[in-house]
């Protein structure tokens, strides 16, 4: 198993913790590099490389982004091969630089990170009728 994956596995295993604050069940912290494509706040048409900071199967919070985004505007976000659009929900600027972090929600509900995957695998694994020989296929 590369890191990846297990970073992936991590993040679904923290997602399904139960947490007090139900906003905050499905959300884990990881550090992924991501490009957003859309429009700034002055029409102008723009792609950039910026990273995640917190992730769940519905938002995200960017960081590193240098564009000035529109709260309620919509960006596309890319992970990898896998592409989603999502919606500006707050933008916070950090000091005195003109990198801020930035709160997107999808419009619709994408396993953009692999979460989904990563927890049928784990479950199927953990699953008291597990059989190695039947899970991997032997005879095939």
């Amino acid at each position: 198993m590369n890191s990846s994956n297990k970073a992936l596995e991590a993040l679904a295993a923290h997602a399904q913790s139960p947490i007090g604050d139900q906003r905050r069940i499905d959300r884990s912290k990881a550090v992924l590099p991501v490009r957003i494509l859309g429009n700034d706040t002055s029409g102008e048409s723009y792609s950039e490389l910026v990273h995640t900071l917190d992730v769940s199967r519905n938002g995200v919070r960017l960081g590193g982004v240098r564009r000035q985004l529109d709260v309620g505007g919509v960006v596309v976000l890319q992970y990898r091969q896998h592409k989603a659009e999502f919606r500006v929900v707050w933008t916070k600027p950090l000091g005195s630089s003109t990198e801020k972090q930035v709160g997107l929600q999808a419009d619709v509900q994408k396993d953009l990170w692999g979460l989904d995957a990563t927890a049928t695998n784990r479950s199927q694994v953990a699953g008291p009728a597990h059989n190695s020989r039947a899970s991997v296929g032997v005879g095939n």
